[in-house]
């Protein structure tokens, strides 16, 4: 079955991205890519625990002992190790605020796996000391981190403030964290957190008691059918954000009626188009005045036009986190659909597997032999796992 090729030709991928010194961003040398990332390191090792490849495993332990054992004096986790170099980066212009959760994360998810809670016994300074840090990157002491433009993931798109995505990822590094150490405050802490995003990053008609009530001119233009990217000072973002959309669903975090405007509008995206979401939607055009501030926003060369990359760009890696989340919330058809697309677009070009496709014509856009994209085909497949027993927080 094309299924079962597209699935084994990832899995063989995952492979081919692996280093003594852990999970490397493609199987190619370009760019920089040919690194140990911490945020794609963990994700490739996530997939790696759900295909049960002792390799995979293996490799994903050596990843966290290359991420962790480059932990900056004050609490940084690096966003990219070069084993080969001896060097280290924790960020490009402005730090990542998301890849101490991901470490996190990865490192529990890991000990949870191996039942190797001696081998994590020895990284809980370390934790605590990153989970210092995010609190110090709330500056207002009010439980949101404050994100720098180019601060996580998406580091040549446009967004800063308190992003929604980067809360989400903190909560559920707290939660793992906390049990498997028994650390309360660590519960007590995303407890805080929770409660804030449900309260703040939704349309609500009442919004008395909001996070700034100096931006509450700002609801008026606030999407109304799911989770907000984010807002600053400034604006409430109006685009849909995949990764924190489906974070949302596998979390927990949203009540029914959320949910189900959610989820009705993650169909009405999906409809009749054949093709996987977009990361961001809808993209920044030529015409509008966001564009300008894309165009200065690169490392190597300028890659936001509309619908390529951040811009609109269909992601293998977070189309699966999706799929998993439709998967846990009953939504087996529409999981079922977006795979589809998802194996129509990876396989072309002899399952290139790229990191990104244009979000209309499906033509790839990024870097080829993507292990996150490959990881992304195996949580289309059998992500569900991480959030049943012995890997869920609820």
């Amino acid at each position: 079955m094309k299924e079962n090729n597209t699935y084994q030709q990832a899995f063989n991928l995952l492979h081919r991205a692996c280093s003594k010194d852990g999970f490397l961003a493609a199987a190619n040398e370009e760019d920089n890519y040919n690194r140990v990332w911490t945020r794609d390191a963990v994700i490739c090792g996530l997939a790696g625990l759900i295909s049960d490849s002792e390799i995979l495993i293996e490799t994903f332990k050596k990843s966290l002992e290359s991420i962790w054992s480059h932990q900056h004096p004050v609490g940084y986790l690096p966003s990219n190790v070069d084993t080969k170099n001896n060097q280290t980066s924790y960020g490009g212009a402005v730090g990542r605020a998301d890849t101490a959760s991901w470490a996190i994360i990865g490192l529990v998810m890991y000990t949870i796996h191996s039942g190797n809670g001696e081998w994590a016994n020895k990284y809980l300074e370390k934790i605590k000391k990153a989970f210092r840090l995010m609190d110090a990157w709330e500056f207002n002491g009010r439980e949101l981190i404050y994100v720098p433009q180019g601060g996580d993931w998406a580091d040549e798109f446009l967004q800063h403030g308190y992003i929604l995505y980067d809360q989400l990822l903190r909560i559920w590094a707290l939660e793992l964290a906390g049990k498997l150490f028994s650390q309360d405050d660590f519960l007590i802490k995303a407890g805080k957190i929770k409660k804030i995003i449900q309260h703040n990053f939704f349309y609500r008609d009442d919004f008395d008691n909001w996070y700034n009530k100096n931006m509450m001119h700002q609801k008026e233009r606030a999407p109304k059918d799911f989770w907000w990217m984010g807002f600053n000072p400034a604006q409430i973002y109006p685009q849909f954000d995949l990764q924190a959309n489906a974070l949302v669903l596998l979390l927990k975090i949203g009540n029914a009626s959320q949910n189900d405007l959610l989820l009705n509008h993650t169909k009405d995206l999906i409809a009749g188009k054949n093709r996987m979401l977009e990361s961001f939607s809808p993209a920044i055009t030529d015409s509008e005045w966001q564009m300008n501030e894309l165009k200065d926003n690169f490392s190597f060369r300028f890659r936001n036009n509309p619908n390529e990359f951040h811009n609109g760009g269909l992601w293998p890696v977070w189309n699966g986190w999706m799929i998993t989340a439709l998967k846990m919330s009953g939504m087996n058809n529409l999981a079922n659909e977006l795979t589809t697309s998802m194996h129509t677009t990876v396989s072309r070009d002899n399952f290139e597997m790229n990191e990104c496709y244009h979000g209309i014509s499906n033509i790839a856009c990024g870097v080829k032999e993507c292990a996150w994209s490959a990881a992304g085909v195996i949580f289309a497949e059998k992500g569900t796992q991480l959030f049943y027993p012995p890997y869920t927080t609820n």
